[in-house]
C-alpha cells in the first residue's frame, strides 16, 4: 500500500473516531439535561394500606427484602393512575425500557408478611431474598459523575494535544496540490501576464526544487521564504497559483486567517501540523495568503490590546521557519499588501529571504494582461490592445479583468454579436466614473453651475504647462459625480514641485470658476478640495517642499516607531497648517487670475458644453487655439479634425512619434 493510501486510511479512521466522540457527547448531554419524568415509585408509611392493595390484587408481583424488612409491589398497568396519579410511566432514556410503577413499604417482619399472605390466600407471586439496593444506588449516582469527569478529561487532552485536537480543530486547513491533484494544472505562468521580474524570482524557486543539483554544486542554499508585496489586485495570489500549477512538488495553500481560532493554542497547533505534513512531503512549497492576519507586529505593551492567541501563533510560525528543527526542502511563499505592519522578526533574512514587489502594471504589462483576458471574448477587428493599455494608466490586473468583463456585458446589453472598441471605452468610463445617469433631474441653474465648474477645469488644464492634457469633458452625471473630465496623465516615476503646483491649480479651477462667474460657491468642489488638501499636506509633511519646513519628512515608512504621538511639536503642527493654507491659497489665486485672463474663452466653452453635454480636445483647440505646451503625441492628437479622441489616439499608435518623449507621452483617459 502506498504512502498516500496509508494517509487516506489514517484520516478515515480519525474521522470515524470523531463521529463516535460526537455521538457520545450528544447522548451524554441528553442523558443529563433532557431526561423525562421518572417519578414511578411511591413509598407508604401505613402497612395496612399496603395490605389492602395486596388483597385487592393490584400488584403483578411482590419482592420481599429480608434484611431491610421491606416489601416492594409492582403495580399493574391499569392501576397506575389510581395509585401514582399518572396516566402511564414513560421511559427515562431512549435506550432503556419503560420502568414499572412500584409501591414500597416497611413491614414488621418477614414472618408477619408470610402469615398475612397465607391467611388471605393471596395469589400474587412473591419473591423472597436479600436486596441489592445499595449497590444499584451507588452505581446510579456515582457512575454518571465518573463518566462525565472521564469524558471531560479526555476532551481536554485531545484539545491540547498536538495530533489535531478534538474533531481536528488543531489540524491545518491547507489545501494540498501535488502531481495527482486535479486542480494543480489549472493556472500556469502562461496565465500570468506581465510581472516579468516577479515571475523570474518565483520561477527560480520552482527550478531549484526541480533541479537542486544545478545550484547546490555551486554551494548555493535553497531560500527559505519569499514574500509577495504589492497593492490589491496586482496578481500576488495568481502568481502563487501559477507556482502550484508549474511545480512538480506538493503545494500547501492556505490563508493567514485559517490559523485564527477562538480556542487557546489552536493556532499554534495548526502551524505545527502544517509543518509536520510539509516535512513528510518535502521538498514542497507552503503558500500563506494575507499573512498579515497572523503576522502583525507584536505589541510592546502587553496590557494595551495584545492578543495572546495570535502572538503565540506567530511565535510558533517563527520557530518553525527558523528554529532548532530542520525544515530542509520547505519553501514558504506569502502574500500581503500591508508589509509595513508585519513583525520585524518575520521579515529578517533566514525566514523571508526575499521580498518580491508586485507593482501596478506598466504600459507593456497592461497590454499583455489585456491579451490574457481577451482570450474568450468575441472581438471586433477595431479592438487594439495597445490603445486600451494606454487608456488605463494605474489600473491593476484585477481592474483590467473587470474592464474586459464589463465591455462584454455592455455589448450583450446592446444586442451586439461582438465586442467593439466603443464597448471597451464605455467600460473604462463606467469603472472610473460610475454608471451614467442621463435620467437624473437637474435644474437649469444646476446645469449651468456644473458646466462652469467643468469648464474651469478644462481651461486651466489647457493653459498650464504641467497639467494633464484634457481628453473629454461631460456634464452627464456618472455615479455620484454630476460632471467629469478625463485627462491623459503621464506615467512618470517622480513628480516635481512645479508639476504638483500646476495639478493643484487645475484641480481648483472648478471652485475658482464658480466664485468668479457665479459670485457663489457650491458643494460640487468637495472631491477637488479633498484631493488638493491631501496633496498640499503631502508636499509639506512628506516631500519637504515647503519654504518654512524644507527638506523634512515626518513619515514613518515602517509604521512601528510612531505609535501614540505625532513626531513634531504643537508649534510645528501650527506651522504645517499655515504652510498648507498658503500653498492652497496661492494656487487658488493663480487659478482665478488665469480664468480672468481667458474669461471669454471660458464662457464660450461653457455654452458649447451646455449645448452638447460632451466635448473633446479638438473643441478646446477651436476655442483656445493650439496648446502652447504639448508633447509630440499630444500634438498629433490635437491635429486630428475629428470629434472622437479614440480615432486620434489610434492614428497616433499607427504613426508613433520619433522624438525622445515617446515613452512618457501616453494617450490615456483618466478622471
Amino acid at each position: 500500500m502506498s504512502k498516500q493510501k496509508k494517509n487516506m486510511k489514517g484520516n478515515t479512521k480519525g474521522n470515524n473516531n470523531n463521529w463516535m466522540y460526537f455521538l457520545l457527547i450528544l447522548l451524554f448531554g441528553y442523558f443529563f439535561f433532557f431526561q423525562k419524568e421518572t417519578n414511578h415509585n411511591k413509598t407508604m408509611d401505613d402497612w395496612k394500606e399496603f395490605q389492602q392493595l395486596v388483597v385487592e390484587n393490584k400488584f403483578s408481583k411482590i419482592a420481599i427484602d429480608g434484611n431491610e424488612n421491606r416489601a416492594v409491589g409492582t403495580i399493574k398497568k391499569e392501576y397506575i393512575k389510581e395509585i401514582l396519579g399518572v396516566d402511564s410511566i414513560i421511559a427515562a432514556y431512549p435506550f432503556l425500557p419503560a420502568p414499572e410503577g412500584t409501591v414500597t413499604v416497611n413491614i414488621p417482619s418477614v414472618d408477619r408478611f408470610v402469615e398475612f399472605y397465607d391467611n388471605n390466600h393471596i395469589e400474587t407471586p412473591v419473591k423472597y431474598g436479600v436486596g441489592n439496593g445499595l449497590l444499584i444506588s451507588i452505581l446510579m449516582n456515582i457512575l454518571p459523575i465518573v463518566i462525565f469527569v472521564g469524558l471531560w478529561v479526555f476532551i481536554m487532552r485531545k484539545m491540547s494535544g498536538g495530533s489535531g485536537g478534538m474533531f481536528g480543530v488543531g489540524k491545518t486547513r491547507a489545501q494540498v496540490y501535488d502531481k495527482t491533484s486535479p486542480n494543480s494544472k489549472k493556472v500556469t505562468f502562461k496565465d500570468v501576464a506581465g510581472l516579468s521580474e516577479a515571475k523570474q524570482e518565483v520561477e527560480e524557486i520552482v527550478d531549484f526544487l526541480k533541479n537542486p543539483q544545478k545550484y547546490t554544486e555551486l554551494g548555493a542554499k535553497i531560500p527559505k521564504g519569499a514574500l509577495l508585496v504589492g497593492p490589491p489586485g496586482t496578481g500576488k495570489t495568481l502568481l502563487a497559483k501559477a507556482v502550484a500549477g508549474e511545480a512538480d512538488v506538493p503545494f500547501f495553500s492556505l490563508s493567514g486567517s485559517d490559523f485564527v481560532e477562538m480556542f487557546v493554542g489552536v493556532g499554534a497547533s495548526r502551524v505545527r501540523d502544517l509543518f509536520r505534513q510539509a516535512k513528510a512531503k518535502a521538498p514542497c512549497i507552503i503558500f500563506i495568503d494575507e499573512i498579515d492576519a497572523v503576522g502583525r507586529a507584536r505589541n510592546r505593551n502587553v496590557n494595551m490590546g495584545s492578543n495572546d492567541e495570535r502572538e503565540s501563533t506567530l511565535n510558533q510560525l517563527l520557530t518553525e521557519m527558523d528554529g532548532f528543527g530542520s525544515n530542509t526542502g520547505i519553501i514558504i511563499l506569502a502574500a500581503t499588501n500591508r508589509v509595513d505592519i508585519l513583525d520585524k522578526a518575520l521579515l529578517r533574512a533566514g525566514r523571508f529571504d526575499r521580498q518580491i514587489n508586485v507593482d501596478l502594471p506598466e504600459l507593456n504589462d497592461r497590454k499583455e494582461i489585456f491579451k490574457v483576458h481577451m482570450r474568450d471574448l468575441k472581438l471586433d477587428v477595431t479592438v487594439d490592445t495597445e490603445f486600451l493599455a494606454r487608456q488605463t494608466p494605474g489600473f491593476s490586473g484585477a481592474d483590467i479583468a473587470n474592464v474586459c468583463n464589463e465591455a462584454a456585458l455592455i455589448a450583450a446589453r446592446n444586442g451586439k454579436a461582438i465586442v467593439q472598441r466603443e464597448d471597451f471605452m464605455n467600460a473604462v468610463d463606467r469603472i472610473i466614473g460610475g454608471l451614467e445617469k442621463k435620467s437624473k433631474i437637474t435644474t437649469i441653474n444646476e446645469r449651468r453651475s456644473i458646466a462652469i465648474h467643468e469648464s474651469g477645469h478644462a481651461t486651466l488644464s489647457w493653459m498650464l504647462e504641467h497639467a494633464n492634457p484634457l481628453v473629454k469633458v461631460t456634464i452627464v452625471p456618472r455615479g455620484k459625480a454630476l460632471g467629469a473630465a478625463w485627462y491623459m496623465p503621464e506615467e512618470r516615476q517622480i513628480t516635481t514641485y512645479q508639476q504638483m503646483q500646476d495639478e493643484m491649480c487645475a484641480t481648483l479651477g472648478g471652485r475658482a470658476a464658480e466664485e468668479l462667474f457665479l459670485n457663489k460657491i457650491s458643494t460640487g468642489a468637495s472631491n477637488d478640495l479633498e484631493r488638493v488638501t491631501k496633496q498640499a499636506y503631502a508636499m509639506v509633511v512628506y516631500y519637504g517642499m515647503s519654504d518654512e519646513l524644507p527638506n523634512i519628512n515626518y513619515y514613518d515608512a515602517t509604521g512601528q516607531d510612531w505609535g501614540f504621538h505625532k513626531p513634531y511639536s504643537d508649534e510645528t503642527a501650527h506651522l504645517i497648517d499655515k504652510e498648507v493654507k498658503r500653498i492652497i491659497a496661492e494656487q487658488y489665486d493663480r487659478a482665478k487670475q488665469i480664468l480672468l485672463e481667458h474669461k471669454d474663452q471660458h464662457h464660450a466653452l461653457t455654452e458649447v458644453l451646455l449645448d452638447r453635454e460632451v466635448i473633446y480636445a479638438d473643441d478646446l483647440e477651436h476655442i483656445f487655439g493650439k496648446r502652447q505646451w504639448v508633447s509630440r503625441s499630444q500634438e498629433i492628437l490635437e491635429q486630428q479634425s475629428i470629434n472622437n479622441p479614440d480615432e486620434a489616439a489610434k492614428n497616433l499608435l499607427e504613426n508613433p512619434p520619433s522624438d525622445d518623449k515617446k515613452e512618457q507621452d501616453a494617450p490615456t483617459t483618466n478622471k
